[in-house]
């Protein structure tokens, strides 16, 4: 199997050699050398060398084999449990809106029941296949990047990390804050008493960015709008129990959890930047329909 990509050059890359134009797709170096090595790269439909200068509206082929990727084929159980819904879907990646209580993906050989399951089962028909990119908690809900070939996961991973691609949440959290906006900036690092968890300030925190803007209040409760800008494990959940805020219903963090149905969190929002494009894509995901009913969490 191979993977085709027909690319015009656009006019930022107007007088580039291909060896620029392959960085700034951000297109890993191993990979950039298996192409060069093997001469699967052409201009305007001839073999070509990626010092080779480019022109706006040039075209140029890249082919890539299954050998250039640590993890060529996609081996979800196509098993359908639940219902998919995608919120958006190009031909190299999609966003689905993963309900609450639902893994992101399969933690067993032979497991079944997670998002991954049920998109390799809705996409088998298109001979389709999902690749892990990024993961929700499964008690978190809302929109969760899949890619749809082994091409791009490299290159959405490296977009994530470089922070162009963003994510923002909402979720229902106890108390009210003292000022309307804010940042958290506490590092983030393993729990020395408890596995599970993560902690501020740990011996082995690292650095740790959340914005938060508060957008509803109730006698006792808030809703806030959060933005990562970075990814630590349990980023959120921990940064809001460490200022005294944690999230309704969270089973490691907030004492009171079981008082309400679900983690109240969910991925409102992708600010997505396409592989190899200049195109972003805001993708938003409903807020759930308990989000929107604050006087039901007031009691919680």
């Amino acid at each position: 199997m191979t993977w085709t990509y027909d690319l015009s050059i656009p006019p930022t890359l107007n007088q580039q050699t291909i060896r620029t134009c392959l960085r700034s797709w951000l297109i890993p170096k191993r990979i950039q050398g298996q192409l060069r090595q093997t001469r699967r790269i052409q201009l305007n439909g001839q073999p070509t060398t990626i010092a080779k200068t480019v022109q706006t509206g040039d075209q140029l082929t890249l082919t890539f084999i299954p050998s250039d990727f640590r993890t060529p084929a996609s081996n979800y159980l196509a098993v359908a449990t639940n219902p998919v819904d995608i919120l958006y879907q190009s031909t190299d990646l999609l966003v689905v809106n993963k309900a609450a209580g639902i893994k992101s993906h399969p933690n067993q050989p032979g497991e079944t029941g997670s998002v991954l399951n049920d998109l390799a089962a809705a996409l088998r028909p298109t001979q389709q296949a999902p690749y892990m990119v990024h993961r929700l908690d499964q008690m978190t809900s809302g929109a969760m990047l899949v890619a749809l070939n082994p091409v791009v996961v490299p290159i959405l991973d490296r977009l994530i990390s470089e922070k162009q691609i963003r994510r923002t949440y909402y979720a229902w959290v106890r108390g009210h804050f003292a000022t309307t906006t804010g940042q958290f900036t506490a590092p983030i690092g393993h729990d020395i008493t408890d596995k599970r968890k993560r902690w501020v300030n740990t011996d082995d925190a690292q650095p740790a960015l959340t914005d938060y803007e508060v957008r509803e209040t109730t006698a006792h409760q808030s809703l806030v709008k959060l933005t990562l800008h970075t990814g630590r494990t349990h980023q959120l959940r921990v940064h809001l129990a460490a200022s005294g805020h944690p999230i309704i219903g969270d089973p490691l963090y907030d004492s009171q959890a079981e008082s309400a149905p679900r983690l109240m969190l969910h991925a409102q929002l992708l600010d997505l930047q396409l592989p190899f494009s200049t195109t972003r894509v805001l993708v938003p995901a409903p807020l759930p329909e308990l989000f929107e009913q604050p006087r039901l969490i007031d009691r919680y």
